[in-house]
């Protein structure tokens, strides 16, 4: 399609002056438009043709839509610029595929002039170009799209307002896993603090939430139902838009574009597939995340975060019942009640895969992330529990830690509680018997959280393996699992080698491992990270692309050592740098077998590692 405007008796710029009104070049753009004002195909066809001779010429030597400018004096035409045209990423989707097809370019080089990045634009809905808007706060780009819906201050408004056709903005000084029904039903996630890999950016990349998070101007009054935006001062109700692309914050409801995938995303996708050497799989334990996944092309999961399955309203009694529990007895009891709704869980998930890895990461945060904060719920939580109000407190009280973060979760809990990682483990095994019974076999790959040392594996380990023989001797059948970890401390990748004589995988958690190495919260890095770029220190937030020099050293040394070790050992990545298109090339230079990233940044790892392979293979011829 050709297409452009020209201007009679024009000088320099007057054609994007705005000042007058240019004619377009062909005949179909005129009749498009419905002027009858002649184009300059009709008005001068000899000197369209030469245009159009020329336009082929350039667009085929250059291999790429070009921008051209002409003027044309006395009937004669003159070329004055050509450069490569900007464009839409659908566009760019659709032109590299037209010329890949023409034969004006391969199909590598149609996918390795793509941005990876770009894709953003075509999974979510954005803010539409001419909308009139003002930023009244600005924070962290931490979930790509755009949302527009009324304030509200809590999870469990956001869920009753969403019940009723409304849309919700849900915003928040943070978020935490008891939010995480709130954030399903909102449209958009706002929040005072947090980067770009808090709770908020995490979970809402991963339900595919605009979310803008980090926003240090807002200021919360919860109880009053007041949230001021620097000088604007909002209530609870007022309606705002939020843009997670630029990271800005409106006022009222703006227009929106919604996305659009066209059939030239499938096939450069299909392109990318044949190229790449990575595997791309999912971070998902909702079934509405992974069947987005799967139609996203994602080949199996990469992490399923099981403590995100535990706060839903039938399941976070039970969970406060275990854990208020004060001995072994009392803690089965809650557990049992949780077996058969984990179990289902894990069903669910296998399903959908059919028959393609699962990684499922046993219970890994700390147990105070469970518990009430109001004192009615935590007396609903002791009568719940057969214990006093007190006692409740007490057992509150306990499990608060200084640096929680570094505290007693991960396999710690497994360790501390085994009667918690057999449960888990049971309901892995029980799942894959009844899936496999009336399905594709499903592969879990088990994976132990927070290891330091192989001793840690080695004891969750023999209380998996006790569960799966169990499993497999009350069903009659057999089933392939592996067991493995996440290395994400320091010292986990540099005995690495011991780690792999327990574990038959590792899964790089970039997350924990980019705080544990730099040590800096991941939580609390918003409020000085723009400082730190600024000064040159940080190039780009190494939590969104991977501290190459220090971070990945330890990765290149786990994974040296991991296969020392065990050569056949899986390698992977499941931080959130798995969805970044640079973060992802160091994972091929890294020799690793997959990225794991959020559903909606499936498309992006994938043509980012398609990327990355040729790229890997150029350099070496």
């Amino acid at each position: 399609l050709f297409y452009g405007e020209y201007l009679i008796n024009a000088q320099g710029e007057d054609v994007v002056a705005g000042i007058r009104t240019p004619l377009p070049l062909t005949r179909h753009a005129r009749e498009v438009a419905g002027t009858d004002v002649a184009s300059l195909e009709e008005a001068m066809p000899e000197i369209f043709t030469q245009l159009a001779d020329v336009r082929t010429t350039l667009e085929r030597h250059y291999g790429d839509m070009q921008d051209l400018e002409f003027t044309v004096q006395q009937n004669k035409l003159y070329m004055l610029q050509t450069r490569s045209g900007k464009r839409t990423a659908e566009a760019a989707l659709t032109i590299a595929v037209d010329m890949a097809e023409e034969g004006l370019i391969t199909k590598q080089e149609a996918v390795m002039r793509l941005d990876p990045a770009s894709l953003d634009q075509l999974l979510h809905p954005t803010l539409d170009p001419s909308a009139d808007r003002h930023a009244i706060a600005r924070g962290l780009p931490a979930s790509p799209g755009a949302a527009s819906g009324i304030i509200t201050l809590t999870a469990d408004m956001a869920e009753k307002r969403a019940s009723q056709g409304q849309s919700v903005i849900l915003v928040r000084l943070e978020t935490s896993p008891e939010d995480i029904h709130g954030m399903h039903a909102a449209a958009g996630i706002l929040t005072a603090r947090g980067g770009m890999t808090s709770h908020a950016a995490v979970v809402a990349r991963g339900m595919g939430r605009p979310c803008v998070s980090g926003a240090g101007e807002l200021r919360i009054d919860s109880q009053r139902g007041i949230v001021y935006c620097g000088d604007v001062e909002l209530k609870d109700g007022d309606t705002l838009t939020i843009d997670g692309a630029a990271g800005e914050v409106y006022l009222g409801t703006l227009d929106m574009v919604q996305p659009s995938l066209s059939g030239a995303f499938e096939i450069i996708m299909g392109w990318a597939d044949g190229m790449r050497d990575m595997a791309v799989r999912t971070n998902a334990e909702t079934p509405a995340d992974a069947e987005a996944a799967r139609a996203f092309g994602a080949e199996g999961i990469g992490l399923c975060r099981t403590e995100h399955m535990f706060f839903d309203s039938d399941r976070i009694i039970a969970m406060r019942e275990m854990i208020m529990a004060v001995d072994t007895a009392g803690r089965q009891l809650a557990l049992d009640k949780l077996l058969p709704m984990q179990r289902q869980d894990f069903v669910a998930l296998f399903e959908i895969m059919s028959g393609l890895p699962v990684t499922i990461r046993l219970l890994d945060p700390p147990l105070h992330e469970f518990l009430p904060h109001s004192e009615e719920e935590l007396a609903e939580v002791a009568q719940q529990a057969g214990v006093s109000v007190d006692l409740a407190r007490q057992r509150a009280l306990r499990l608060r830690e200084s640096n929680p973060m570094l505290g007693h979760r991960g396999c710690r809990l497994a360790i501390s509680y085994p009667e918690i990682c057999a449960m888990q483990s049971r309901a892995i095994f029980e799942a894959v018997a009844k899936v496999a019974a009336t399905g594709a076999a499903p592969i879990p790959e088990i994976m132990v959280p927070l290891a330091a040392t192989a001793r840690e594996i080695e004891i969750c380990r023999q209380i998996i393996e006790a569960e799966a023989h169990a499993v497999q001797t009350e069903t009659g059948q057999t089933f392939t699992y592996l067991i493995g970890t996440m290395i994400e401390l320091p010292r986990a990748a540099l005995c690495a080698d011991q780690l792999a004589e327990q574990a038959e995988f590792f899964s790089f958690g970039t997350n924990d491992l980019t705080q544990t190495a730099l040590g800096i919260s991941r939580d609390d890095a918003a409020s000085f990270m723009h400082a730190y770029q600024d000064a040159g220190i940080y190039a780009v937030d190494p939590f969104v692309s991977i501290d190459i020099d220090g971070v990945g050293a330890l990765v290149k040394l786990g994974v040296e050592k991991g296969r020392a070790s065990r050569p056949d050992i899986k390698l992977g990545i499941c931080g959130e740098h798995g969805g970044d298109p640079a973060s992802i090339h160091f994972c091929q230079s890294a020799g690793l077998d997959y990225v794991s990233c959020s559903p909606f940044r499936v498309p992006i790892a994938r043509l980012a590692a398609a990327q990355a392979a040729v790229m890997a293979k150029s350099s070496k011829t």
